[in-house]
């Protein structure tokens, strides 16, 4: 099962940032303790020249983890068909203790990416680089995080066994289940639709504020958070069942599946993009007041507020087409 081409990409995937991780740690403890940009010195130029490549390899490891939280979630799903009970990617998750934890720590460290993606293009765009300390000492703090994410999910791989029977779907997200995704999904649609337009009419209207005004970078990042929080739960209380046309079946993987018209990558792919952006926001904002970068951060700052608004909208937009033209009635006129 593990020589699947998906699984073997993913796996391959993780192995190379996670060894290339380890190869660029110790030039960042060098840099950490070395770096000077007024010194002219010969090391200096040389910690210079290898930050342009490092930085590169770095850009292109956080890109494919970014990538590799939809591939692994296309997977899962696809293979839902090989266990005996699965109906969904959460049968597949089920089939050992690793999989739920695999895909959180992928999504953790898909935020996490974006982030320090963000911190590092500011940085190279000023002339004296003055957050290369910064942003090499958040690398030492994310490489663990990310050899704790290959690890589980080599274990998830690994310990796949196609003659276990997995839990469905209905048995982990059905209002009677004792888990947190259980208790979202037993919201009434009344509440559960007033917090999820609330949210993301706020992060709605933070991202649109700072875009168009430039202030306001730390409540896009909190407005971010909040929508993506909301979002989630919205899919899991109300919008899967407009979907299903089914006023019990809550699953939020279901979603991705043919038979469904692929509906979900609609509502996940902004949502996630739309959280990423406004993380990323206010990620940068502390940075505002470099001397090198007052120019810089704002500007970013505003284009990925614009990218969290339009992502945000469009999550919404979605949603609300999925409802209308849906058959189920949940409320009551």
């Amino acid at each position: 099962m593990i020589f699947q081409p998906a699984i073997i990409a993913l796996l391959l995937s993780s192995a190379i940032c996670v060894l290339a991780l380890a190869l660029i740690a110790p030039f960042a403890f060098e840099v950490i303790r070395r770096w000077d940009i007024k010194s002219g010195s010969e090391r200096q130029l040389q910690l210079e020249r290898r930050t342009y490549l490092f930085s590169m390899l770095l850009a292109f490891v956080l890109v494919a983890q970014l990538a590799s939280v939809l591939l692994f979630v296309f997977n899962a799903e696809k293979m839902s068909g090989m266990f005996v009970g699965a109906m969904c990617a959460v049968g597949t998750l089920n089939v050992n203790p690793y999989g739920f934890p695999a895909l959180n720590a992928k999504i953790a460290l898909f935020f996490l990416a974006a982030m320090w993606l963000a911190i590092n293009h500011v940085d190279s765009r000023a002339r004296d680089y003055p957050l290369v300390r910064i942003k090499y000492a958040l690398l030492l703090l994310l490489a663990p995080l990310l050899a704790v994410a290959a690890w589980t999910e080599a274990q998830f791989f690994v310990n796949l066994q196609a003659d276990v029977i997995t839990s469905c779907c209905g048995s982990l997200f059905s209002e009677g289940s004792k888990t947190l995704v259980a208790e979202a999904s037993a919201l009434e649609p009344v509440p559960a639709m007033l917090l999820f337009y609330g949210a993301m009419g706020l992060a709605i209207g933070m991202s649109s504020f700072h875009w168009a005004y430039g202030r306001g970078g730390y409540g896009v990042a909190v407005a971010a958070a909040l929508g993506f929080a909301a979002g989630i739960s919205g899919i899991l209380s109300f919008i899967s069942l407009y979907i299903y046309e089914h006023p019990h079946h809550h699953c939020p993987f279901c979603v991705l599946k043919p038979e469904y018209g692929y509906q979900g990558y609609a509502l996940y792919l902004p949502l996630f993009v739309a959280t990423a952006a406004g993380l990323a926001a206010g990620a940068i904002r502390p940075f505002a007041g470099v001397a090198s970068l007052t120019a810089i951060v704002p500007d970013v700052s505003r284009r990925l507020a614009s990218i969290a608004s339009i992502g945000f909208l469009l999550t919404a937009a979605v949603a609300t087409a999925m409802i209308l033209r849906s058959n189920l009635v949940l409320l009551d006129h």
